[in-house]
């Protein structure tokens, strides 16, 4: 199977009052086509940053990171931005909603960037996938937490990324609005082929991934 995604070398490392901070060290990671892949950890230890940078959010201070084949440690904003668009798709632990957009507005809105076609019947449909079919026109403020994030994964998945990103997407719902999300997480996910990245301190969620990394002290554990 050919490398979805891969890093070599990779830092990371922020300016403070003392001097410089290492928050990355070293880090040389492949990860699959189709592969689950969960990143766990203590806090502080680097996961988020990790997440970021795979998914050029962030840039790095040294190394390399390869995207859908693409140098996204050699590119600007711009051109990273339109990586992201064409292959990434992200769930976060905020939910990361528009409150002045509907549900079906949120997930509309990717799709309408990307030129992609009918996005508002595609946005109905991933909504209905996740079970929000009676909520298309209601605001974040007016629904839980576990529905805002059911309306952030219909949206990442409505995308059909190649590489899907989640950083902690129960760490703010109740036990049982967890689950749900996660079993809708997965389902997609199997559906859809695509690659996971995942980070959580749920052992339960991080089990279901094909394979488990650890970070201590910004490194790869052994």
């Amino acid at each position: 199977m050919a490398h979805i995604l891969s890093c070599s070398g990779l830092c990371k490392r922020v300016p403070t009052a003392e001097g410089w901070l290492s928050i990355l060290s070293e880090i040389y990671l492949q990860v699959e086509a189709g592969e689950s892949l969960a990143i766990g950890g203590v806090s502080g230890a680097g996961k988020s940053t990790l997440l970021g940078l795979l998914a050029g959010l962030d840039t790095p201070s040294a190394g390399e990171i390869y995207l859908a084949g693409e140098p996204l440690h050699a590119m600007d904003e711009e051109q990273r931005a339109a990586l992201r668009a064409r292959c990434v798709g992200f769930v976060f632990q905020t939910f990361q909603l528009l409150p002045g957009l509907s549900a079906v507005e949120n997930v509309m809105l990717p799709l309408e960037l990307a030129g992609a076609n009918a996005p508002r019947r595609r946005a109905a449909e991933f909504l209905e996938r996740v079970g929000l079919s009676a909520r298309l026109r209601h605001y974040p403020k007016q629904l839980s937490g576990g529905e805002q994030q059911r309306v952030a994964i219909a949206r990442a998945f409505a995308s059909e990324p190649q590489v899907l990103f989640a950083d902690e997407p129960t760490g703010n719902l109740d036990a049982q609005s967890g689950a749900r999300v996660a079993e809708l997480l997965f389902e997609l996910n199997r559906e859809a082929g695509a690659t996971l990245l995942l980070v959580s301190h749920d052992e339960t969620l991080a089990a279901r991934c094909n394979r488990r990394l650890r970070l201590h002290a910004g490194s790869i554990a052994p």
